[in-house]
């Protein structure tokens, strides 16, 4: 039997989408108390945009599994699949901001030198860095943090293909406000901007917040397995 991978956390953002091929799915939140406790859900169910892909398995928290599912590339447009920690909050609210300064988890604000490095060659793939610290750039793609629309007003970073990074398996993937309802992503799960703010409020660092993601027959094997809450997607 695998190791149940939920260690001890105590926030679960849980995502289901009806099939792989799906690019779009059902958000819910969940809380426990510790360990040994019952996960309950603590918001009510919000739509979301997976990657214009669907679903491909992605490299985090998860052992490995048989499902035959794919797996995860740059540039596939899927969005990942499986278990990751939840490891920052980024938005255009400046670092004194009411928002930033009540932000449980480490908060980056954009400025027009934060980049998302997604060239495989690069030594920062996989990264969001500060152009002006860097004294030789090496990349030849990246995608700007502060942009011209909203996306990116608010957003968490998603521990997929961490430390140390695979080339080519894959890079910044985020939690982050939808184009509008209905528009895929390249790969990166999005919702609209009140559920992402309030996902944004509530995660704690304290707790080890984690997203689970997953197409609804893999979620329901694994659901005992992993220790997932009921699926109700």
């Amino acid at each position: 039997m695998q190791p149940a991978p939920l260690g001890v956390t105590r926030q679960l953002l849980v995502v289901v989408a009806p099939s792989w091929g799906s690019p779009a799915g059902q958000l819910q939140r969940y809380e426990r108390a510790g360990k040994e406790a019952s996960w309950h859900a603590c918001s009510a169910m919000v739509a979301v945009s997976l990657g214009r892909a669907g679903l491909a398995w992605g490299r985090g928290l998860h052992p490995l599994v048989g499902s035959g599912g794919p797996e995860k590339r740059e540039g596939d447009g899927c969005a990942p699949a499986g278990i990751f920690a939840i490891t920052s909050l980024f938005g255009y609210a400046p670092a004194d901001s009411t928002f930033a300064r009540s932000a449980k988890l480490p908060y980056q604000s954009a400025t027009l030198d934060l980049k998302a490095i997604d060239d495989p060659a690069s030594v920062h793939y996989n990264r969001i860095v500060d152009v002006s610290a860097v004294a030789s750039p090496d990349w030849v793609s990246c995608e700007d943090m502060l942009r011209d629309d909203g996306r990116y007003a608010v957003g968490a970073v998603v521990g997929h293909n961490a430390e140390p990074p695979a080339a080519g398996a894959g890079s910044c993937i985020f939690l982050h406000v939808w184009e509008r309802a209905g528009v895929p992503t390249a790969g990166c799960t999005a919702m609209a901007l009140a559920d992402m703010t309030a996902i944004a409020g509530w995660l704690d660092a304290s707790a080890m917040p984690l997203l689970v993601q997953l197409p609804k027959a893999e979620y329901e094997s694994l659901c005992a397995v992993w220790d997932l809450p009921a699926c109700a997607a």
